[in-house]
C-alpha cells in the first residue's frame, strides 16, 4: 500500500500541475501551456491506467467478489480523462477538457476518504453477478456522458448571457456556437440517457433474478425513474415542443442536478448492499 499510496500522490500532483497549465490557456489562450497540460494529462491518464489494472488484477487473484468504493470513484476520474482526451484529439471544443477535469481531478482527489477497503459486496450467484457487472458499468458510462452534457448546457448559458447582455470577451471567440454547443448537449444526452434507462433495466432483472422482488417497491427505485422521467422531459421539450436552447439548457442542468442527488443518496445509504 505504500507504493501505492506514492503512486496516487504522484497522479494528484501532476494531475494539478495539467490543470494549472489548462487554466492558463484559458484564461490568456496560451497554445504552449494546452500543448503541455495535454502533455501531462495523458501522462496522468498512463498512469491511473496502470494503477487501476493493478488494483484489478489483485482482486482477481485474491478471488474477491467485491467492488470498492474507492475502484469505483476512480473508475470514473479515470474514464472521465479518457474521454476528455479522445474528444480533444476528435473535436475542437475550447475549455470543454478543462472542465471535464476539474470534475474528474476533484473525484480523484476526493476518493482520497473513501478507504479501499470500504466493499460493494456481490452475489454468490454468477448470474446476479455478472447483471451487477452491467449495471455498473452502463450506469458509470451514464454519469459520465451525462455530466459532459451539462458542462455543454454551461457553457450555452453562459455563453448567451453573455450575447444577451453584449458583453464581449476573448472566451467567447474560442467558444462554438449556439447552435453548435446546443448540438453536443442534445447528442449526449441521447446517448447518456438510453444508458440510464438500460442500467434500470439490468437492475430491476437483478432484483428479479436474486428472487428480492419487494425491492421494486423501494422509494429509490421510484427516485431512478423521477431521475430517468427528468431527462426524456428535455428530450421532448427539445425535439417535440422546440423549446428554445436556453430553456432545455437550464432543463438539462436540472435534470443533472436530480441525478446528482440521486447518486449521492443511493451512496449515502449503501444501495447496492441489498445484494
Amino acid at each position: 500500500m505504500v507504493t501505492q499510496n506514492l503512486v496516487y500522490d504522484m497522479m494528484i500532483y501532476v494531475y494539478a500541475l495539467s490543470l494549472l497549465f489548462y487554466f492558463s490557456d484559458v484564461v490568456d489562450a496560451s497554445g504552449r501551456a494546452k500543448r503541455t497540460g495535454t502533455g501531462l494529462l495523458i501522462f496522468v491518464w498512463i498512469m491511473q491506467t496502470v494503477f487501476f489494472v493493478h488494483r484489478m488484477i489483485s482482486h482477481i487473484k485474491l478471488n474477491e467478489n467485491v467492488i470498492t468504493m474507492f475502484d469505483y470513484l476512480f473508475f470514473i476520474s479515470w474514464l472521465l480523462v479518457t474521454i476528455s482526451l479522445v474528444m480533444s484529439r476528435f473535436f475542437r471544443i475550447e475549455f470543454l477538457v478543462f472542465f471535464v477535469n476539474v470534475i474528474g481531478f476533484a473525484i480523484l482527489t476526493l476518493n482520497i476518504f473513501s478507504h479501499p477497503s470500504d466493499e460493494i459486496p456481490l452475489v454468490t450467484s454468477d448470474l446476479v453477478r455478472e447483471l451487477l457487472y452491467v449495471h455498473i458499468s452502463l450506469i458509470t458510462c451514464a454519469y459520465v456522458v451525462l455530466t459532459i452534457s451539462a458542462i455543454f448546457s454551461g457553457m450555452y448559458l453562459f455563453l448567451h448571457w453573455k450575447l444577451k447582455s453584449k458583453k464581449w470577451s476573448k472566451a467567447m471567440r474560442r467558444l462554438p456556437s449556439l447552435e453548435t454547443i446546443d448540438r453536443y448537449t442534445f447528442r449526449t444526452v441521447l446517448i447518456g440517457t438510453p444508458l440510464l434507462i438500460l442500467s434500470l433495466a439490468v437492475a430491476i432483472t437483478s432484483i428479479l433474478a436474486a428472487s428480492e422482488a419487494w425491492l421494486l417497491l423501494d422509494w429509490k427505485i421510484f427516485t431512478s425513474f423521477v431521475t430517468v422521467g427528468f431527462y426524456i422531459g428535455y428530450i421532448l421539450q427539445r425535439t417535440v415542443l422546440n423549446q428554445p436552447g436556453w430553456r432545455t439548457a437550464k432543463l438539462n442542468l436540472i435534470s443533472f442536478a436530480v441525478l446528482i442527488l440521486y447518486l449521492l443518496l443511493n451512496s449515502t445509504l449503501q444501495f447496492h448492499h441489498w445484494s
